[in-house]
């Protein structure tokens, strides 16, 4: 009799301990199916984050097809698509968020995610898609009004696309974060190991990723220049653009002998050391990329042994349990520690500032051209009848040395030959004189080098001996002069042009000295004579 209740005790002893073990297995395959869901989604997001959105897509929808409808796989997936930034696939995006939200309909990650499709959709090609997204947020406010994913979608607007096929946002989101990091952390360094303690709890996140490599590089020695530069690129850009419109100004108004050219070489001078922090900026999001591309392949190895731990019987359940622990800190799953960066703004309240300053800046140097541009000598010419004891005969109906001059410029003009008043009728005139007054302001001293102004002396005209370029002519004008045997009558001679932006002048005369000095002081004293500063 006793050994029947023995028996028996056993017998209920054993039923109790396999249903415990059938608990216990039952269990620990729910743990193993989230645990391999929450990696696929942390794959499928490490391939998008490394620009294989193709990939993360046959991912997505093979653990829906596998494993049925979840959430957080629709939502992958159409990120996935996003990720593409082509309108068929945001098309595309639209249909997995529908379908998720028709067997999820208040899964916030959906609601956002949708309204930050729908929010950055254009309002003139997609208008219908546009408008949902008001609505999805009034939603996203009623059932969760103050979570991240909220604040994440009505930001979506504001804020820049952290897209990594979008290179100026990733290079605007990745100087943003870093800038931030620094000015919060008590020295380089710091800012450099709390990104990478980030980074390391939250290994999947290519943002991290990103701070944690730029941070690591601009912190190394040698770098405070490049820190500098990321900090206060704006401002530092705006100095460069202050030091430009200066040397431009300056070059309009008071040193019209600055080449413009000086202005532009300093600008890029300047400049340049950006070359070098868009170089180090290119190489931390490389490796970061190289992280979480091998991050996604440890989880790929982890998820294929997934199914062969969960084969094992329920008395290997503890085994399973410290075999997935240990797959999952191979796989760097994430851990709390590593917080969700804000959103990075499209424009910052001191970029508009400098962006005002910058205008102001512009106007300011264009305000100073058109000035300049109105601002010019202004002359009257002294036409005389007798000059140094010889008689003038106006030129202007036979000789026009002005005709390259439009009428819209030209102010006033003369030519005269002076000679002696019984000289015979083809005896070679002493001073032949144009001179020409308006609006030159274009006037360049290469004008008057390279013959824009008047013709080049030809060999029929007569055989020039040397030519240069001379001392400041009447009133500070460039000028250049040339000495030539005249072709005719074999007299030694010499002409010399100048202008400013006020007045253009030539006097040719009988030169048998060659002697520059007196060649240039000649022609100096002859066009102040015929051309005076205008009265106020």
């Amino acid at each position: 009799m006793n050994d029947n209740k023995d028996h028996a005790r056993d017998t209920a002893r054993d039923d109790v301990r396999g249903d415990l073990r059938d608990d216990v297995r039952n269990g620990t395959r729910e743990d193993v199916r989230e645990d391999m869901r929450d990696d696929v989604r942390g794959r499928v997001d490490a391939l998008v984050a490394v620009g294989r959105p193709a990939e993360a897509r046959a991912v997505a929808r093979t653990a829906l097809a596998d494993d049925g409808p979840e959430a957080g796989l629709f939502l992958a997936l159409a990120r996935a698509h996003m990720a593409e930034d082509d309108d068929d696939h945001d098309d595309a995006a639209e249909r997995v968020f529908r379908e998720g939200l028709d067997a999820f309909p208040d899964d916030i990650g959906l609601l956002a995610g949708y309204a930050e499709l729908c929010t950055h959709s254009d309002s003139m090609d997609r208008p219908g898609r546009h408008a949902r997204g008001p609505v999805l947020l009034a939603r996203l406010r009623e059932i969760a009004p103050e979570s991240a994913e909220l604040k994440r979608a009505e930001a979506a607007g504001s804020s820049v696309s952290t897209n990594a096929r979008n290179s100026a946002s990733v290079n605007r989101v990745q100087s943003f974060d870093a800038a931030r990091a620094f000015a919060e952390a008590p020295t380089p360094q710091a800012a450099a190991d709390q990104a990478a303690q980030w980074a390391a709890a939250a290994p999947r996140d290519l943002r991290l990723a990103v701070l944690a490599e730029t941070t690591a590089a601009l912190a190394a020695t040698g770098r405070t220049w490049f820190r500098l530069l990321l900090c206060r690129g704006v401002e530092y850009r705006f100095a460069t653009g202050l030091v430009v419109a200066v040397l431009i100004v300056l070059r309009i108004t008071v040193l019209p002998a600055i080449p413009y050219g000086m202005a532009a070489g300093v600008g890029l001078l300047l400049g340049l050391p950006f070359l070098g922090l868009r170089r180090l900026l290119r190489a931390a999001r490389e490796r970061a990329a190289d992280r979480i591309a091998a991050s996604a392949s440890a989880s790929a190895s982890a998820s294929e042994a997934a199914p062969r731990a969960e084969a094992g019987d329920g008395a290997d359940a503890g085994g399973d349990a410290e075999a997935r622990g240990d797959d999952e800190a191979a796989v760097g799953g994430d851990r709390p520690g590593a917080p969700e960066l804000p959103p990075v703004p499209r424009v910052t309240r001191r970029e508009y500032a400098f962006a005002g300053a910058g205008l102001a800046l512009l106007f300011a140097v264009g305000g100073t051209a058109y000035a300049a541009s109105l601002e010019y000598p202004r002359y009257d010419i002294v036409a005389h009848d007798t000059f140094r004891g010889l008689q003038g005969f106006d030129l202007r109906e036979e000789f026009d040395p002005f005709r390259a001059v439009s009428d819209g410029e030209l102010n006033d003009s003369t030519a005269r030959v002076y000679a002696a008043a019984d000289a015979a009728p083809d005896a070679a005139a002493e001073y032949l004189v144009a001179v020409t007054t308006g609006d030159f302001h274009e006037m360049r001293e290469s004008f008057v080098d390279d013959d824009r102004i008047f013709p080049a002396v030809t060999d029929q005209d007569g055989v020039v001996h040397e030519s240069w370029q001379a001392e400041t002519g009447p009133h500070g004008a460039w000028m250049r002069c040339i000495r030539y045997t005249e072709a005719g009558t074999g007299t030694p001679r010499a002409m010399c042009v100048w202008g400013d932006k006020g007045s253009i002048g030539m006097v040719l005369f009988t030169a048998a000295d060659e002697n520059h000095d007196v060649v240039e002081e000649t022609a100096r004293s002859v066009g102040t004579a015929f051309l005076r500063p205008a009265a106020d």
